[in-house]
């Protein structure tokens, strides 16, 4: 058998340490940032505003229309893991980070649905 031998060419491994100190320079904002455009179908207008307060950071999200069911998810569920995510990275940051998206101008949300619920089985109840 005959061994590897990683030369110049090969790509370098980076230690634990290393990759700590590259996290700790990232941004909640470039990590937003890197997430959303890996999600959306238009990257190139994913801008991310950041504001500090007395309550914390507030990350606002402005994305393409077309987006706007990629960045939600079905029930919120991407939404909501997205704002996991911040908070965690907050945290390492001694920080509370908040994300709001902006619903775009021209976007078109569904009618939402109205909940059809027989409720003959409780309409002969006296109360």
């Amino acid at each position: 058998m005959r061994s590897f031998k990683p030369d110049a060419e090969h790509k370098r491994i980076i230690s634990l340490e290393e990759k700590r100190k590259i996290m700790s320079q990232v941004t909640d904002k470039d990590f937003l940032e890197y997430i959303v455009k890996s999600v959306v179908a238009h990257p190139e207008n994913v801008v991310v505003d950041r504001t500090v307060d007395e309550r914390g950071v507030l990350l606002t999200l402005n994305i393409n229309p077309e987006d706007m069911g990629y960045v939600i998810g079905r029930r919120g569920q991407t939404a909501q893991a997205i704002r996991t995510l911040l908070k965690i990275v907050g945290a390492k940051n001694n920080a509370r980070v908040n994300l709001k998206i902006n619903e775009p101008e021209g976007s078109q949300r569904g009618p939402r649905r109205s909940a059809d619920i027989d409720t003959s089985s409780v309409d002969d109840l006296k109360i």
